[in-house]
């Protein structure tokens, strides 16, 4: 895939090999940047993986690990700055969720999604900035999501985490800012992934979906690609703390 940015030389880690995070790492090789991509599902990061080519497109290596600990995300930020010497941009694409009305959620629920969605956000991000601060560089990125603003129905683990992503951010990129490091989150509208396909295919869903958007369709991982590569690019150094909707216009009804 061709883009705007040239990633020579920089070293990138991003948490989530399916959906979103899949097409991001590629276009990051793509643009030249060597990545270390991890997920606890050997399948996508068998995938994805591949060696430096003669065209310029960068190396991807794929790292299995569950993050839903604080010391396996430590061990996973360590091993990845190893492999590449340090990291200079990570992104932050790793989520699940679990659609049921507030009442009818159980504990277990509740914490599943926590853990994948925010926890492993905080732990890698700390773990990532302690590397950053230091050096004076660093982009961090997170995929947030519309449902983070907007009150949707059967949604309140994921959403509540959601928030929680954009504000953790903030308070990263205000205390990390005069360090070099900038904090942003791309914030989706509903988007065609392997979560939401099961859900897509019921009768009448994806119709009633698509109404809800103003550019009369559904989200692709693609759609991140461009918001993602900007916000790790030299153009946006004073961008920072700030929630970028790639919406096709779903918050704005």
């Amino acid at each position: 895939m061709k883009t705007l940015w040239n990633f020579s030389g920089t070293r990138a880690l991003v948490a989530g090999a399916g959906g979103i995070g899949g097409v991001v790492t590629e276009a990051f090789a793509d643009a030249g940047a060597d990545v270390v991509v991890v997920d606890r599902d050997p399948e996508p990061l068998a995938k994805l993986t591949r060696s430096r080519t003669t065209d310029g497109s960068g190396a991807i290596q794929g790292l299995a690990a569950d993050l839903t600990s604080a010391d396996a995300c430590r061990d996973a930020v360590a091993r990845a700055a190893e492999h590449l010497g340090g990291i200079d941009v990570f992104v932050h694409a790793v989520g699940t969720n679990d659609r049921r009305p507030v009442l009818e959620t159980p504990d277990e629920v509740w914490e599943r999604i926590v853990a994948v969605n925010l926890n492993s956000g905080f732990w890698l991000g700390r773990a990532v900035g302690a590397l950053m601060v230091p050096n004076g560089y660093g982009r961090l990125i997170y995929l947030s999501s519309v449902s983070g603003l907007l009150a949707h129905r059967d949604h309140a683990p994921y959403a509540a985490t959601k928030g929680g992503i954009n504000q953790l951010m903030r308070v990263m990129a205000r205390e990390w800012a005069p360090h070099g490091v900038t904090v942003n989150a791309v914030a989706p509208g509903y988007t065609e992934t392997d979560l939401t396909r099961d859900y897509l295919a019921k009768p009448g869903m994806r119709a009633s979906m698509e109404a809800l958007v103003p550019a009369g369709r559904l989200g692709r991982p693609g759609d991140l690609v461009g918001p993602a590569l900007f916000l790790a690019s030299a153009e946006a150094s004073f961008v920072t703390g700030q929630v970028l909707y790639a919406d096709g216009g779903r918050t704005l009804v």
